[in-house]
């Protein structure tokens, strides 16, 4: 009897052992398989789409929050009502997990509309190859807001986003410039800024382009010249007022008849020069200065068209405008360095 229960528990204690090593091995073996089926995983997963361009703003959640709640707190507390939070959500939504190269205005239009406000009539100031001095010149004089002065400007300027089909969804790296692909995050949310921007404008509207750029002053490629001016509004805005600002020793280009043509063409106005009995833009007396308004005729709306124009000396020189002009000392800053908007023409 004895020697059978010492038999039993043997017998017990050679199961136990085996069932512990089997176990032991089963942890073993889905260990071994859990790390295999992780590490495949990560050598299968696409990587992250190479760029030419900067990649997303670091801390951008924190940049565009902070920019949002200073500008309707500090600056603007009138527009106290805005959801900054709200805001940066459907800003990451508009570009988070997507192809850069696949960005709609669709995606950004939630976000226009959270962030859009009014613009006080006489106020719109818009600029092409001025950056520097137009922003210059708003910090100063409270009498003028461009695009970059109202809030969605105001939080994106010089930031940069992109979003990446990958984890973690957004692009640090590298972002695409407008040559790589048009529809990239930064290029459609600039367009669609910059419309309803133009949309919002009435009264007397402000222009300073850069007289100095070998290109001329009036690009239709810009912004300025492919967006903004194509949506202001005839039946809001009563005048255009053409700033020609000069580098200090630099070229002085002026605006040449193609470009007054061009603007003009682009309004669908009579302004601007004077006009041929066929219609076509004739060069002013003396370039780039003293046009006055254009008789008005059938093929033309009510709109007229103003030039201030200053020598590399800062001297202003005449106009028939009476709108309140910039003061002359402006006219020595340098005016060549670009936009981050514009950087995305």
């Amino acid at each position: 009897m004895p020697l059978q229960q010492g038999s039993a528990r043997a017998r017990q204690r050679t199961v136990l052992l085996v069932g512990i090593a089997v176990l032991l091995a089963a942890l073993v073996l889905a260990v071994v398989l859990a790390s295999l089926l992780t590490h495949g995983r990560h050598e299968v997963s696409p990587k992250m789409l190479k760029w030419k361009d900067r990649g997303t703003t670091k801390n951008l959640q924190e940049v565009i929050l902070g920019r949002c709640y200073n500008y309707i707190t500090a600056q603007h507390p009138e527009l106290g009502d805005k959801d900054c939070l709200k805001i940066w959500e459907s800003l990451k939504d508009a570009f988070i997990y997507k192809n850069p190269c696949n960005i709609t205005p669709e995606d950004y239009q939630p976000l226009m509309e959270l962030a859009s406000h009014p613009i006080p009539c006489n106020k719109s100031l818009f600029w092409s190859k001025t950056n520097d001095l137009v922003h210059r010149y708003t910090k100063s004089n409270q009498n003028f807001l461009t695009l970059e002065d109202t809030l969605l400007g105001y939080m994106a300027d010089r930031v940069s986003w992109c979003g990446d089909p990958s984890a973690p969804g957004i692009n640090y790296e590298s972002c695409p410039k407008r040559n790589e692909c048009e529809s990239n995050p930064g290029s459609v949310f600039w367009k669609m800024a910059s419309k309803m921007f133009a949309e919002a404008a009435c009264g007397v509207v402000q222009v300073m382009l850069n007289g100095s750029v070998e290109a001329g002053a009036f690009r239709s490629s810009s912004i300025f010249g492919s967006i903004e001016i194509f949506n202001l509004d005839p039946d809001k805005v009563t005048e255009v007022h053409i700033w020609l600002m000069q580098n200090i020793g630099g070229p002085q280009r002026g605006l040449d008849p193609s470009g007054l043509g061009q603007i003009s063409a682009s309004l669908a106005l009579c302004c601007c020069g004077s006009t041929s009995s066929n219609g076509a833009v004739l060069q002013p007396p003396e370039l780039g200065m003293g046009l006055s308004d254009v008789p008005q005729t059938s093929s033309c709306t009510k709109l007229s068209c103003k030039m201030h124009s200053w020598t590399s000396q800062g001297h202003h020189r005449a106009s028939t405008s009476k709108a309140k002009a910039p003061q002359p000392q402006w006219a020595s800053q340098h005016i060549s360095k670009q936009a981050s908007k514009e950087s995305y023409l």
